[in-house]
Formats: C-alpha cells, sequence, structure tokens
C-alpha cells in the first residue's frame, strides 16, 4: 500500500489533501526588473551598500550563476560578480505586492499559510473552483498574479505540505511540479536527503558517513535507529523519507479585503458601458461574500478602474452598506479621473475580521438596504 494513502478514521478513510506551495520568483529583484527594464538580462540584486556593509536581500538568476546568493554581504557579492547591479529596497512596494497575491490566494481558499511576503501554502482540498482541481487552481493563480504584477510564481502540488515544497522548486524558474498520490513512492524513493528541510550541511555529512544519499538510503533504518543518531529529529527523516507530513496549513493570517474585476477583450468607451458591466460584478462579489463565514464585517467598498493608457485609479468609501448604487457612484467618479476608455473595472470591499480584531459589528455588506 502506497505510504501516503489517507488514514482510516471511524471505518471511514480522510479525504486526500490537497497543498499548493507558492513562491514567488527572486521575488525582490523581479519587483525591481519589472520597474526598469533596464536590470532585466543582467546580474542585479536588492541590498544595502557594498561601503556601508550592506547585505543582498536577493539577486536575480544571472547574479545567481556567479555564486551570488541572499544574506551575503554586498561586498563578497561584488567580488564574485564585479559587474553586478545592487539597487535599494523598497518595502512598501513588495509589501503592496505580497498583498495582492495574498488576496488572490484567499480567492481559492481561507486556509492561507504564508511563510514570507513571497511565499504561502494553500489548502485547497475542499475548494470549489477550478473544478476542484488543485493543479488548475495552481496554474491559475500562476497566471492571474503575472497578469496583475508581470512577475512569475512558481508552485508545486502535492498531498502534503513537505512535497508541495520541495515541488515548487523543482522547475523554478516559473514552473508548476505536481506530485500526485500515485507519484509519492518513486518520487520519494529518488530525492536527496539534503532536500529535506532541516537537513544541512552537517546533517548531510553525517548522513553521508552512514551510506545515506537518498530517501531510499535512508528507509533502511528504523525509527529507533534514527532517532538514536539524531534526537528528535529521526522521527522526522523517518516520516518524510516515507512521504509522511500530517502538518496542516495554519493560517496565521486572514483576509483584509475581496474583489472582483474583469479585463475586457474591448475597451469600454465610456461611463455608460462601464456601469451596465457593474451589475455582473456585482453579482459575482455578493456570491464569492456569501461563502465567508460571519466573523467578517465590511468598512469599505472600492472601485478600481484600469484605463487604456494602463494607468489605474481606486476610488473607496467608509461606512458603507457597499449597495451596487455606492458603486454606481464610486464608478462614475473614478472613470472622470482619467476620462479615457477602461480595460478593466474592479469593485471590492475592505473587512475588518471579528475573530481577531474584536472590532464592533458593521453592517453586513447585503443587509444594510438591499437594492437590485
Amino acid at each position: 500500500m502506497p505510504v501516503v494513502q489517507p488514514k482510516m478514521q471511524n471505518g471511514t478513510r480522510e479525504k486526500q489533501r490537497k497543498i499548493i506551495h507558492c513562491d514567488a520568483d527572486c521575488f525582490f529583484a523581479a519587483i525591481e526588473m519589472r520597474d526598469d527594464p533596464s536590470l532585466r538580462g543582467r546580474p542585479m540584486a536588492v541590498g544595502g551598500s557594498a561601503d556601508r556593509r550592506g547585505v543582498i536581500s536577493t539577486c536575480n538568476y544571472e547574479a545567481r550563476e556567479f555564486g551570488v546568493r541572499s544574506a551575503m554581504a554586498s561586498a563578497t557579492a561584488l567580488r564574485m560578480c564585479p559587474d553586478l547591479i545592487i539597487v535599494p529596497g523598497n518595502m512598501e512596494k513588495y509589501r503592496e505586492a505580497s498583498r495582492v497575491i495574498r488576496e488572490i490566494f484567499f480567492d481559492y481558499t481561507e486556509l492561507v499559510e504564508p511563510l514570507s511576503l513571497d511565499e504561502a501554502y494553500l489548502d485547497v482540498s475542499d475548494s470549489e473552483q477550478c473544478q476542484g482541481s488543485a493543479t488548475l487552481i495552481a496554474e491559475e493563480i500562476r497566471r492571474r498574479v503575472f497578469d496583475r504584477l508581470a512577475i512569475t510564481v512558481s508552485a508545486g502540488v502535492a498531498p502534503n505540505k513537505f512535497l508541495a515544497k520541495i515541488a515548487s522548486d523543482w522547475n523554478k524558474p516559473n514552473g508548476l511540479c505536481v506530485i500526485t498520490p500515485s507519484r509519492v513512492e518513486d518520487f520519494v524513493l529518488q530525492l536527496p536527503v539534503n532536500k529535506i528541510h532541516g537537513v544541512g550541511k552537517v546533517t548531510t555529512e553525517k548522513l553521508r558517513r552512514m551510506g545515506i544519499e537518498t530517501c531510499a538510503d535512508l528507509r533502511r533504518f528504523t525509527v529507533f535507529e534514527l532517532c538514536d543518531r539524531f534526537g528528535s529529529f529521526g522521527q522526522r527523516l523517518y516520516d518524510l523519507s516515507r512521504g509522511i507530513d500530517e502538518r496542516p496549513v495554519k493560517p496565521s493570517r486572514r483576509r483584509k479585503s475581496l474583489s472582483v474585476e474583469h479585463t475586457y477583450a474591448s475597451d469600454l468607451p465610456g461611463v455608460d458601458q462601464c456601469l451596465a458591466k457593474l451589475p455582473e460584478l456585482f453579482v459575482m462579489l455578493k456570491s464569492r461574500l456569501n461563502r465567508l463565514d460571519s466573523d467578517y464585517r465590511v468598512v469599505k467598498a472600492f472601485v478600481k478602474v484600469k484605463f487604456d493608457d494602463f494607468t489605474t485609479t481606486t476610488l473607496e468609501r467608509m461606512g458603507t452598506g457597499a449597495r451596487i448604487s455606492d458603486y454606481r457612484e464610486l464608478l462614475e467618479q473614478a472613470i472622470q479621473r482619467g476620462n479615457r476608455p477602461v480595460r478593466l473595472l474592479g469593485i471590492g470591499v475592505r473587512f475588518v475580521d471579528l475573530r481577531g480584531d474584536g472590532l464592533a459589528t458593521q453592517l453586513d455588506l447585503f443587509e444594510a438596504g438591499k437594492e437590485s
């Protein structure tokens, strides 16, 4: 029997988990290259100045070919790659990009566990999006992030967090790797042990002295032998070498907003044509909001308009019931700002999370004066 078969509980088999690990490719550097195309194709990094004992935060793949890595001293990086371009970081810009990515994740599941600004686990086991296919969800997420931010995301799909994280790195950059339950056994057997999280240089060398190079080699040892040599980490080595990882995805943050948007094949020439698209967007927003739990309360409504010259404007209103009439007014004002044909329309709401914030209850989105 494959080692990753779902466990039995009360005589019934648990549903197979579907985990996605998403990781933006050289995130900070990708944002800088997006905003300054002259940096593309040249070794570059985001970090501090070499003459001030600066450190590299991240670098692009051209720089990595010279051995440049994150957490490396900028002076060392420049010695390894004299042509390296080091630009200062802009955390406000990166956080905004991270927010956009996170909101895309939340369109598929509330079970999002962020690991950093550009990396997260998603449990989509119960998601109805994309016919419930984790692979199609991962593909759609990657496409949407590129459409919104013009950066790439690599993703791994697997039955657990351990394998999903390994898979996301398998075809980087801009890659997707899917490890189906039927593939787990063969995949894990040939996996080098240094791919296991927590196995660093010291542990790798210790394992090598034991004749262990792959997870297949690791399986020759009992859990007692591994715990005797590696302490509590021995149990982890035993389980992961068999593709076993029962850790759940633990959401540490909840969504702050929800929105729907659409890019039109032909630009909308004026206000009337834009307003004609509003009811469809409103129904989509209402459908998504109805799937949220009761701990979310709306505090703002907002609209987003992208014009044909790719300039974007956003307008929001505090303390609204977010009726369709509110969106009409906001949309009219937003379009007047650019007074140009429109290629994208979006509407949404911002929340307080009563579970985490303990704030007073606002009127629910569609209780504050329903309007068709």
